[in-house]
């Protein structure tokens, strides 16, 4: 029997993890529409991957996200499988932390995926089947210090799913997080170099003491290990599995 091509929105896909991510969906034979704020990059990544295509959607705005999705509908008949990735960080302590980037955090991170959420949900509903996969991170169950904005966020986007999970179990549509430990992205390796800068010390020694500490496989994970746990949770084998946060942290537990 043919396998259906699943229409699949990525957001934040143009590079990193949610790259990673929207190659193992194109590769599983599926179109990937790449939501991107640097609509460039997202044109670059779809060109890339072949099965895909790059949008301008900023995640801060509601009528940017519904007219998205409206346009992907109009565009492709549906939408599958949504995967809320985008994401950012800034790192500072809370009395010194800018209400700004704060804002801008939650709105990008946690407003973002409600708001993904909310107006492919109706889609969803129409057909009786759809998957929402919204990556959290480690920081959803264990904070770090400096990192308020995003931890606060991280741990909104748990509860968020798993409200969204209980609302709709009984409509075939799941929603699941994944949480990612350390991967090895260009923001990772940016951070190591500076740290080690600051620390006076080798790239591995900043890495081991600052981003390994904690896990137990002592490696930074590889992008297309989120992705392929991605694709894992669209599938048919994942139809019973929801409201369930997927470690994929090379054991980090909270």
């Amino acid at each position: 029997m043919e396998k259906k091509e699943r229409i699949v929105i990525v957001t934040g896909a143009a590079q990193g993890i949610g790259f990673a991510i929207a190659k193992a969906f194109v590769e599983n034979g599926d179109w990937v529409a790449i939501a991107d704020i640097k609509v460039e990059a997202a044109e670059k990544a779809a060109a890339q991957l072949g099965n895909a295509k790059g949008y301008k959607v900023d995640l801060t705005l509601e009528e940017d996200i519904k007219r998205f999705v409206e346009q992907v509908v109009a565009e492709k008949g549906t939408v599958d499988v949504v995967v809320n990735n985008a994401g950012l960080q800034y790192i500072s302590t809370v009395e010194d932390f800018p209400l700004d980037k704060w804002n801008q955090l939650l709105r990008v991170i946690l407003t973002g995926t409600f708001l993904m959420t909310k107006y492919t949900l109706p889609i969803f509903k129409a057909k009786n089947k759809g998957r929402i996969i919204n990556i959290s991170s480690t920081h959803g169950q264990i904070a770090d210090p400096f990192k308020s904005a995003y931890v606060a966020a991280k741990f909104g986007v748990e509860g968020f799913t798993k409200t969204v999970a209980l609302e709709n179990a009984q409509t075939g549509i799941t929603a699941n997080t994944i949480m990612p430990g350390p991967v090895r992205t260009q923001l990772i390796e940016n951070q190591i170099a500076k740290l080690a800068a600051e620390d006076g010390t080798s790239e591995q020694e900043a890495m081991e003491k600052h981003i390994l500490g904690k896990q137990p496989m002592k490696r930074l994970l590889e992008p297309f290990e989120v992705g392929a746990t991605a694709v894992f949770l669209a599938s048919e084998g994942a139809n019973a599995i929801t409201g369930t946060s997927l470690n994929v942290s090379g054991g980090m537990l909270a």
